[in-house]
């Protein structure tokens, strides 16, 4: 497959993220875009990376290990963004930058445990469940007080916000309550900021979704079939 146009996707993606940003009031600068590489091959990934993109998601553990492995290249910043399993934590929490889906309050403890064999720092995000679909990974809103206090015992994580899914749908605009559910309990849990516990990034919004997530208050966004093409 060729992916000569990926620099080219990724132009477009930042222009319309400028263009959500000035209809909010917000300065781009403050939105990260994540590009999800999840099954695409590592050439589509050194594309991006010569595009100058350095954010980058993956789904699957084991695969994020070992495209950590085989793209050196210091600059990038790896982010697990998919659903957590803890007896695989061990694959990844000894090099990964950020984990977005940490959605129960026993992963912070394995991965504390595992970056701390490397001596590692791991920046994670509480994922909620902000469409209340079995499915959908994440916790309880009202569980957050109690994971982000247990939070504050690890010395190798820091809590950098929280990060949520919102239900598919092709007209955004339905799902713009759930950003705003989700920005909600961002806000609203900003107390508890201090030591380990540092609320400054939302993570939320997709290649169909993301302007209206950015006039929400995402500071990370998650965009895969958009760069770099519908997956196989």
């Amino acid at each position: 497959m060729n992916y000569s146009n990926i620099k080219g996707n990724l132009e477009s993606i930042q222009n319309r993220i400028n263009e959500a940003a000035m209809r909010a009031n917000r300065d781009p600068k403050d939105i990260k875009l994540i590009a999800v590489s999840k099954t695409k091959p590592n050439e589509a990934i050194l594309n991006a990376l010569e595009a100058g993109q350095l954010h980058f998601g993956e789904n699957r553990m084991q695969e994020l290990q070992s495209k950590m492995d085989e793209i050196p290249n210091e600059q990038a910043q790896w982010h697990m963004i998919g659903t957590m399993q803890s007896n695989k934590i061990k694959y990844i929490a000894h090099r990964v930058n950020w984990i977005h889906s940490v959605g129960k309050a026993k992963y912070l403890n394995e991965i504390d445990k595992r970056a701390g064999q490397s001596d590692h720092h791991v920046n994670v995000l509480i994922q909620i469940n902000i469409s209340d679909e079995d499915q959908k990974s994440g916790c309880d809103i009202r569980d957050l007080e109690r994971i982000l206090e247990q939070a504050r015992q690890y010395e190798h994580i820091t809590v950098k916000g929280l990060m949520g899914m919102a239900r598919f749908t092709n007209n955004p605009e339905e799902v713009r309550s759930e950003f705003a559910l989700l920005k909600s309990a961002f806000d609203s849990h900003q107390y508890l900021n201090g030591g380990n516990i540092d609320l400054t990034e939302l993570s939320m919004g997709m290649s169909n979704d993301f302007e209206v997530a950015i006039e929400e208050g995402a500071t990370m966004v998650r965009i895969g079939s958009a760069i770099f093409g519908a997956r196989n």
